[in-house]
């Protein structure tokens, strides 16, 4: 057992050890906070309504993140960028953190290639219906 004067950790209290890094918490904290504060947001800016974040990539020293998401909305990128000072005013709120990351807004390239993914299996099922059609 860890006690608060322990020597072997150098340190006058015992440290936390956690199961993944630091970064992953933090991206995992920062798209639930967004989340909740993008859907709130969708209330006064219809642009935002279908809107999804994939995932948040934090740099190593927690003072950029890149939000990645989803939209059916061409313009949601521009509302984004409209909103991210409230965007990280709720960060600063809800987020129990030493700094808050300016923002940076991506479209998730995983859902355009999902995308196309989904576009060849497609062509792919329609090829194969005509082949076995054809006598």
């Amino acid at each position: 057992m860890v006690g608060r004067n322990d020597r072997r950790s150098g340190h006058g209290l015992a440290r936390q050890v956690h199961p993944y890094p630091r970064t992953a918490r933090v991206n995992a904290l920062l798209v639930e906070v967004l989340g909740s504060a993008i859907e709130r947001l969708s209330d006064e800016d219809e642009r935002l309504a279908l809107l999804t974040v994939t995932a948040v990539l934090t740099e190593p020293d927690l003072r950029h993140a890149t939000v990645l998401f989803a939209s059916l909305d061409a313009v949601a990128a521009a509302a984004l960028e409209e909103h991210r000072v409230r965007l990280q005013a709720e960060i600063a709120r809800g987020g129990r953190m030493k700094r808050t990351p300016t923002l940076s807004f991506e479209l998730d390239p995983a859902v355009a290639a999902g995308s196309r993914v989904e576009e060849a299996l497609l062509r792919i099922r329609r090829e194969d219906r005509t082949e076995r059609d054809e006598p």
